[in-house]
């Protein structure tokens, strides 16, 4: 009788995990295959080419476009990861100590809801407030007395720009998680702190920072997978321009791929985005766990 239970237990397990994994391999483990062989041949974006080998890797770190566009890349995340948790953090340590709950609830939407949002809504909504000729920042800047900027054909101003827009477009998520981490947190800790005498940094740093690290580790690993992938913003504001100054890695696969038929290549750049990503990922985790131990001790 045991053993029956325990044969449909497996069955069941089967059956309930199937649905996943079928996806799952279609899905991705496929693709990712396909694409890592495709990268070792000369094919366009359709049908087989011949086998190079690893030529389409040796042009690729010759390629002095695929090096800009990966110092883009980072240079967004650069720009993205840090600040947005940072924004998101401190957003949401502000609705959590209000203690209207309709108040807070109603900030929290207000928050949340650019996120929801698609982002061709986002980018549009921006590019007419930033427009020069009729944008509501332009008319800002010329009322404090200051000339208006082509903010997003300007090489210096466009990726900061973009950036700026992918943290208001995505801080909401952020804000969720940091909420749902302080509220996990016990009151009485705080009480036992007001009785020892201790100002708001050292209950920031001493309980609050700590206790939410685990959230904040969480935050940081999404954050920089969805940077490293950035694609959709800067397609959609600026193309990559002005002189390729926001030209990342992604544009460059769609560039290849898409545009100029060189299929091989692009799953050669995508593959070393991929592998780029994994790394980073990696690393940022054993980074993020050390500092959760020493947390601990």
């Amino acid at each position: 009788m045991k053993k029956k239970y325990k044969k449909n237990a497996v069955v069941s397990a089967a059956i309930l995990v199937f649905p996943f994994v079928f996806f799952y391999s279609i899905f991705l483990v496929y693709p990712t295959i396909y694409t890592l062989i495709f990268s070792f041949t000369n094919s366009p974006l359709i049908g087989w080419g011949d086998w190079v080998g690893f030529e389409n890797y040796i042009k690729l770190f010759n390629d002095k476009l695929f090096s800009k566009s990966l110092k883009n890349t980072f240079v967004f995340v650069f720009w993205t990861v840090v600040p947005n948790t940072l924004v998101g953090l401190m957003c949401a340590m502000m609705i959590n100590r209000i203690q209207n709950k309709f108040l807070s609830a109603f900030l929290l939407a207000c928050f949340f809801i650019p996120h929801i949002l698609p982002v061709t809504v986002v980018t549009q909504v921006w590019e007419w407030m930033l427009s020069k000729q009729f944008g509501i920042i332009q008319e800002g800047l010329e009322f404090i007395g200051l000339k208006k900027i082509a903010f997003l054909r300007d090489r210096y101003f466009a990726m900061p720009t973009v950036a700026l827009i992918t943290i208001w477009w995505t801080v909401g998520f952020n804000i969720l998680l940091f909420i749902a981490g302080l509220k996990n947190i016990n009151p009485e800790i705080y009480e036992a702190s007001d009785l020892d005498g201790a100002n708001a940094w050292s209950k920031f740093r001493f309980i609050t920072w700590p206790l939410l690290w685990p959230i904040t580790a969480l935050v940081l690993t999404l954050q920089l997978i969805f940077q490293l992938k950035i694609f959709d913003q800067m397609y959609l504001l600026t193309g990559g321009g002005p002189f390729n100054s926001t030209l990342v890695v992604l544009q460059l696969v769609y560039k290849q791929g898409f545009q100029l038929n060189k299929g091989g290549y692009a799953s050669a750049i995508a593959m070393v985005l991929f592998i780029i990503i994994i790394i980073a990922s990696i690393l940022q985790y054993f980074v993020l766990r050390r500092r959760d131990n020493e947390n601990d001790k």
